[in-house]
């Protein structure tokens, strides 16, 4: 056994960066019966590979930490390379896409880590990821270890897309109700505190998933892991990125570009009437305290980032706590549970969507620096609803039809000048109508 000491608390003077209270506000939160000062957590992944980045976040201000996945003995071997990304126009990382495997260090020396960190940070929120083979000896063997670090839960990566699938773990477990619902029974059975399982979001319907982990008795769950994805080719030698070799392969797909559909996967576990309070901790292009905020009001009792912190080092924590509590405080929030879930009663199915609700383009003129790209996406891919007109000193001029506009909102999403472009709802006289309702329906029931 390697006994070789483990760099914890290292570095000199160590900050107290976990105080709940940030602007007056207080960031606590408890989750499925973890406590954290704030529900910014680290994500299992690179970042929290070991305790070296662990208590480098904690010092940072990170409410908690997913510890990055355990697994059996012995451990698992990565390639190189292991990233790749897909940029916008400037070399902005939009997505980031990683076939990196579970932890490829001991299980000893992991343990060691976790006990320390946990003795030495305990206000920190300390989760710890766990994939191993799907039948019960293999939980419980690994369960009651790591509930001797005095971690405070755990999570099931059922999620892994990439690697252990082929070897009946990560995603193979996940898009089986059956399996998730077993393994999560045998953690319940083995280990007393509480159980987070990490859904994948490569399945037809999330809430299956969900459901089948609160069957098995989960605690809580959190999602999304990553998409199965390849980001891009490389035309000179036709191989996908990352390349190992002259070979490649999917991989899984993180960072900002998936965060509208981890949004939707959460708003429907959230508003599904088989799970309506079960506890979520949100992941998925989360990077500003927006972002955060934005899961809470879907239903996520923390929120969990991997990638902006990959891009931009731990201390992005100070911004979005500074934020949140800024933002909470103008609002009159007095928590996280203030405003938590408060969006999910105003989501629903498009069925249940007024019918009659219309509303139309305005452009300030005063704000219009006159490029035409409303005009050019009206006229070549839209509803023809922008007028082209020319002045008398040669000026162009952009004007709404509103007897065509539809009200699609995508000249104001190409306008390049914020709030240049307004939607003003329009009083119709007409009452509110479901497409249930509707006479146009022809699918539709008489009352």
């Amino acid at each position: 056994m390697n006994t070789t000491p483990f760099n914890t608390l290292s570095f000199p003077g160590k900050k107290n960066s976990g105080d709940s209270v940030v602007n007056g506000v207080d960031l606590s939160v408890n989750f499925a019966g973890i406590k954290a000062p704030n529900p910014f957590w680290l994500a299992s992944a690179p970042p929290t590979d070991k305790a070296y980045n662990v208590v480098r976040a904690y010092e940072a201000g990170w409410g908690g930490v997913v510890w990055k996945t355990l697994g059996e003995e012995p451990p698992a071997v990565n390639v190189s390379s292991r990233y790749s990304a897909h940029y916008g126009k400037n070399r902005e990382v939009i997505g980031f896409n990683n076939i990196e495997l579970i932890t490829d260090r001991s299980l000893e020396i992991n343990l060691q880590e976790i006990t320390q960190v946990k003795k030495d940070w305990p206000d920190r929120a300390l989760i710890v990821s766990i994939m191993v083979p799907c039948n019960e000896e293999a939980w419980a063997y690994i369960l009651p270890r790591v509930e001797a670090t005095g971690a405070d839960g755990i999570e099931l990566n059922l999620g892994c897309p990439h690697g252990m699938p082929e070897r009946g773990m990560g995603a193979a477990v996940g898009q089986n109700p059956d399996l998730i619902e077993k393994v999560t029974y045998w953690c319940k059975k083995h280990y007393s505190k509480p159980v987070i399982v990490k859904l994948t979001p490569n399945i037809t319907d999330i809430r299956v998933g969900a459901q089948a982990a609160l069957r098995g008795g989960a605690d809580a769950v959190s999602l999304i892991n990553t998409i199965n994805s390849i980001t891009s080719i490389d035309l000179d030698n036709m191989v996908a990125k990352p390349t190992v070799g002259h070979q490649s392969t999917h991989g899984g797909y993180c960072g900002s570009a998936v965060k509208p559909i981890a949004l939707n996967m959460v708003a429907e576990i959230a508003r599904d009437p088989a799970t309506p309070t079960l506890p979520i901790s949100g992941i998925g292009g989360i990077s500003t305290w927006r972002d955060a905020a934005e899961f809470i009001a879907l239903g996520a009792g923390s929120v969990q980032v991997c990638t902006a912190a990959m891009l931009n080092g731990f201390r992005i924590v100070e911004e979005m706590k500074d934020g949140l509590s800024r933002w909470m405080a103008e609002k009159g929030y007095d928590s996280t549970e203030a405003f938590s879930r408060k969006a999910v009663p105003q989501t629903t199915d498009w069925k249940h969507l007024d019918i009659n609700f219309k509303t139309i383009a305005h452009i300030d003129q005063d704000l219009c620096i006159e490029c035409g790209r409303c005009y050019i996406a009206c006229e070549d891919t839209s509803h023809q609803s922008i007028a082209k007109l020319t002045e008398q000193d040669g000026a162009r001029r952009y004007e709404v039809i509103e007897d065509e506009c539809v009200g699609c909102n995508l000249c104001q999403i190409t306008c390049p000048v914020e709030s240049c472009i307004t939607m003003v709802p329009q009083e119709t006289g007409k009452p509110f109508l479901a497409w249930d309702d509707d006479p146009r329906n022809p699918f539709r029931v008489a009352s």
